[in-house]
């Protein structure tokens, strides 16, 4: 059993925010990292997997849909990709860190002390790009929890960029938000785990990475995506109602 867990979710190939967070000391302390998913689509794509990669087995790694669609567009499965940045960050990425992509789980089940079986996954246990959120009623729930082992009370989810703990038919749901792509407040999001929950913010010169990344990437409007995104120019509340009809909400019972 894993006394203390880092859970980083949502790096998005922003390599300044990773190293932020990797540079704090209950990181560095962690019995592990665990990522899930969505590591790659953004303008430090090598970067990034090259620096986790070099952390050795410390790291669990987890597959995120756009980790999924990066793969599936280099290897000719599919023609486009809806996140604009994403295509030029898959041309970007080598043989050797494709295939790490394709080796990745979408799911994987870890005791960590306090909080039993802890299932990680990126959006739901069941799927890579559902989406539940903080506000999403208790039958949508059921729906996208309903199908895991008893033991199973802790499940920790990314995808939607905002962090939040909640309950939710007796089990306890974690979202760490958004290490490189934050939606509603800048800083890099990530969470620690045991034996209980802390969300964390790590705060780095925004300044200062966006002109790294702006001057280090060949992506044609980098410097609007670096504005946009490490300013966390999207609020919580824009986030959410640009989510909210994904959760099912708006269907009929």
């Amino acid at each position: 059993m894993l006394n203390r867990v880092a859970v980083l979710s949502d790096i998005h190939g922003v390599l300044p925010a990773l190293e932020a967070v990797l540079a704090e000391p209950e990181v560095s302390a962690a019995d592990r990292i665990v990522l899930t998913g969505d590591i790659t689509a953004g303008p430090q794509p090598c970067q990034v997997l090259d620096l986790l990669a070099g952390l050795g087995e410390r790291v669990i790694w987890i597959s995120g849909n756009a980790d999924r669609e990066l793969l599936g567009y280099r290897r000719g499965d599919r023609d486009t990709i809806p996140d604009p940045i994403a295509p030029w960050a898959a041309e970007q990425l080598s043989e050797d860190q494709l295939s790490l992509l394709g080796s990745l789980p979408q799911s994987l089940s870890v005791p960590v002390r306090g909080l039993g079986t802890v299932l990680f996954c990126h959006a739901t246990p069941r799927n890579d790009e559902e989406v539940v959120l903080v506000d999403s009623r208790l039958d949508r729930w059921e729906e996208v929890l309903g199908g895991l082992d008893a033991d199973i009370r802790t499940v920790v989810c990314g995808h939607t960029h905002m962090p939040f703990v909640r309950l939710a038919h007796g089990r306890l749901v974690i979202n760490p938000g958004s290490v490189g792509m934050p939606y509603g407040r800048a800083g890099a999001h990530w969470a620690l785990l045991g034996p209980g929950v802390d969300l964390r913010t790590t705060d780095f010169d925004i300044e200062a990475a966006i002109r790294r990344i702006t001057r280090d990437c060949s992506y044609p409007d980098i410097a609007e995506w670096a504005d946009y995104f490490l300013h966390a120019r999207a609020t919580d509340a824009e986030a959410l109602d640009a989510f909210a009809p994904r959760d099912g909400r708006d269907e009929t019972p």
